[in-house]
Formats: C-alpha cells, sequence, structure tokens
C-alpha cells in the first residue's frame, strides 16, 4: 500500500539543573515534540441509502416506502456482493403542516415516511454499481458517502513509531548541538493524534433523469492518520 509521510517538529528545549562536571545533582533534560502523518488508501467505504414517500395518511406513507426500500435493498445485496453489511441508519414517520396567517394552529396536510439504510463495503470497485443500482431501484436519498480503513490502528501505529523515531532525533540533534550527551529517555507521551478523511459527499435526493447517465465515478483518494509524541531525556555534558 503506497502512503505518504507528512512529518511536522516542534522543539522546546529545556535545560534543566545544568549541573557542573562531577556534580552529584540531577542531569540537565531536553524536551522536544514530534508529528508524523501517514496517508494510507481507505479500504472501506460507507453509504446510505433510502427512500422517501409521501401520502395524506401515515399508513399509505409507509406501505408506499416499506414496498419502494424492499425493492432498493434487493438491488443494492445484489451489486454490493455477499460481504456488504447493511444496516439501518434511520426511520422516520413525519407530519407535513401548513401554517395560517390568520394565527390559527397549524394543521397537518400529510405524512412523510423515510426510511435510510447504511450500506458498507469492503470492495471498494463496487461503490459505484450500488450507487446505480440504487437509484435505477427507487432510491430517492443517497447521502454521507464516506471512507475508512478496516484497521485503522496498524496505521496509527505506523505513525506514532516514526513520530517517536522523529522526537528521538530531535533530541540528539539538539544534544550535539549544546555540546551534551543523552544519557537516558526518562519520558515518552503520545499527546495527540487522529484519523481524518475529506468530508462525507451529500448526494441528497436523485432526480430520475440521473438514473440513465454512465457510471457513477467514485475516487477514493487517502486517509490521513497522524500521531503526535513528546519526549524527555537526560543529558550530561560530553
Amino acid at each position: 500500500m503506497k502512503h505518504l509521510l507528512i512529518l511536522a517538529l516542534a522543539l522546546t528545549p529545556v535545560l534543566a539543573q545544568a549541573a557542573a562536571p562531577h556534580a552529584l545533582s540531577a542531569p540537565a533534560t531536553l524536551h522536544v515534540s514530534a508529528a508524523a502523518t501517514v496517508a494510507p488508501a481507505p479500504d472501506r467505504v460507507y453509504i446510505e441509502v433510502g427512500v422517501r414517500t409521501q401520502a395524506a395518511q401515515p399508513k399509505v406513507a409507509a406501505v408506499d416506502n416499506a414496498t419502494r426500500v424492499a425493492t432498493v435493498l434487493a438491488a443494492v445485496r445484489k451489486a454490493a456482493g455477499p460481504t456488504a453489511e447493511l444496516t439501518t441508519a434511520n426511520y422516520s414517520v413525519a407530519p407535513q403542516y401548513e401554517y395560517s396567517n390568520s394565527g390559527k394552529p397549524p394543521a397537518i396536510t400529510g405524512y412523510v415516511v423515510t426510511n435510510l439504510v447504511r450500506v458498507r463495503l469492503d470492495d471498494l470497485k463496487r461503490i459505484g454499481g450500488v450507487i446505480d443500482a440504487a437509484n435505477s431501484a427507487g432510491a430517492n436519498m443517497q447521502q454521507n458517502l464516506r471512507f475508512a480503513l478496516r484497521h485503522p490502528e496498524a496505521a496509527r501505529v505506523r505513525a506514532l513509531a516514526r513520530a517517536a523515531r522523529r522526537a528521538r532525533a530531535a533530541a540528539g540533534a539538539l544534544a550535539a548541538a549544546l555540546d551534551l550527551r543523552i544519557v537516558r529517555v526518562l519520558e515518552v507521551r503520545q499527546t495527540g493524534g487522529a484519523v481524518r478523511a475529506p468530508s462525507p459527499l451529500m448526494f441528497g435526493p436523485v432526480l430520475r433523469a440521473q438514473r440513465m447517465a454512465p457510471a457513477t465515478p467514485i475516487e477514493s483518494g487517502s486517509l490521513q492518520v497522524s500521531a503526535d509524541v513528546s519526549m524527555t531525556v537526560a543529558v550530561v555534558p560530553r
């Protein structure tokens, strides 16, 4: 897997208790901080597909919604393959109101039923086909396309190890520049880090005309996994 390494370094030298040679006091210390970011390609994707229906009575809207969602799910399962996972992300029945300028209470004019299903795919090549299959089967909602990692901890460990090596190298460079020698590492802390993905794509309602378009292209790009390390080392004069 190709990955990109982006390293940022913040150095804060701290000389404490600078002892003269042969003194019995504690050694001086240096404190450094380093950050590393790796950019692995995602190997998992999530997308929410669903159906929004409207009718004067809630039961009519719900029955219509259930029928259409069943058709959409059958098409999505076929396009997504056996390893995909489908879970309900949201189901709601909400009244629609008409408001009057005369001060009368709002009147219910109908009901809207929404059923959204979250699709998890580990085969990213299928995502365009899933979108097209859902559209063709009658889905009129697609949203929150999000890329992820199946094993984010592995990328986090790589970033953490690189940040630690960067911090150790920075401490060595500082010590050499100050004519000091590192005798031991006193403390190492992970001070931060994150997995950052591109913002979710919001599809919103899907127009019928779009269903006849060519296969939907989806580019996964890369994620950013970062780690921050702070390190304190003991130093003595050379």
